[in-house]
């Protein structure tokens, strides 16, 4: 459970260290909450950039290396020893169930959630010719694009977004799929050819938000960072991430789950789909029938955490009750 606290008055003026991975895109994610605690707390920061194993695999999809945890390991490790004080992450990329020990201390407001597609020669996906080359290393956009365009070919794509642009550059793929917001944070917002609204693709759980990961026993960091909290950003990925748990979600299941809605006391509306872990391998470009998207919505009004685990809950047994199944777990015959 993640923890969030409201301090009646600012904490004293401290130093802290920032644990970073050292990719453009992480480093700018770093720099922004330094900034914030800089300016609203009067705190002293550094950063710690770290190279994860995630960052060094780049030659195999990750749900065949060890899933997102590859890129928060390291940072963890250097929390647990004391040689940093936090670690700011894209939420996406944070396993649902946390190591023992550590806690999200805090989630920020929300970029644009969106998936962009990117490409140098068209101006869409619906322009792509039959059997056009497309990137990306993700199941979820993976199942989702054989859904909207079953005769693309798709190839995976590591590294890094410098990495992913330049392959882009060289005439590997016809068009890649990126985070819209990762390209916003570098100013690459002119590289985005359109974005894919949720009817089409829907986002991955905690797309386009940040979290800060501390060691659970920093009761004062957790008391602090609250001031930094956007309280409908935090409620609205729980209910996602609450989906991706109850799913046994990691980067080996093709699962998205995004909240619409929930302004104020206006009723959440949490999406969720999920397609077969065995269509993410049937050939590119095929003519032969997918096996269908499971996709539900469910729509409840969120006041707290405990509102929005429960709706995240109930939308995860919408997708098993349509025929999505926990991963791990054959379907039923």
């Amino acid at each position: 459970m993640s923890a969030a606290f409201q301090p009646s008055s600012p904490p004293e003026v401290k130093k802290v260290v920032i644990a970073t991975r050292e990719s453009r895109l992480a480093m700018w994610q770093a720099e922004h909450v330094k900034a914030l605690l800089e300016a609203r707390l009067g705190w002293q920061v550094e950063l710690l950039g770290m190279t994860t194993q995630g960052d060094q695999i780049l030659d195999r999809s990750l749900s065949k290396v060890g899933g997102k945890g590859l890129f928060v390991k390291e940072l963890e490790v250097a929390l647990s020893e004391g040689r940093a004080d936090l670690a700011v992450h894209s939420l996406k990329d944070v396993p649902m169930d946390l190591p023992e020990g550590f806690a999200l201390a805090c989630v920020l407001e929300r970029e644009d959630p969106r998936d962009a597609f990117v490409s140098n020669q068209f101006a869409s996906l619906a322009d792509l010719p039959q059997g056009a080359i497309v990137g990306t290393s993700s199941l979820r956009r993976l199942v989702l694009l054989k859904a909207l365009r079953p005769d693309l070919v798709i190839h995976p794509l590591r590294g890094n977004l410098d990495t992913r642009l330049r392959k882009l550059d060289e005439g590997q793929y016809h068009a890649i799929v990126l985070a819209a917001a990762g390209l916003k944070r570098l100013g690459l917002e002119s590289r985005i050819r359109g974005t894919f609204e949720p009817a089409q693709m829907l986002p991955a759980a905690g797309q386009g938000a940040l979290g800060i990961e501390v060691r659970a026993d920093r009761a004062d960091l957790i008391a602090a960072l609250a001031l930094l909290a956007h309280q409908p950003t935090w409620l609205a990925v729980t209910a996602e991430r609450t989906v991706s748990r109850a799913m046994g979600g990691s980067c080996s299941m093709p699962l998205a789950a995004f909240t619409q809605g929930a302004k104020g006391e206006a009723p959440m509306q949490l999406n969720a789909a999920w397609g077969d872990p065995a269509t993410a391998e049937a050939p590119s470009a095929t003519s032969a029938p997918l096996a269908p998207l499971v996709q539900v919505n469910q729509t409840a009004v969120v006041r707290t955490f405990a509102d929005a685990e429960a709706l995240g809950e109930a939308v995860a047994a919408q997708l098993r009750a349509g025929g999505a199944v926990w991963a791990g777990k054959a379907p039923d015959a």
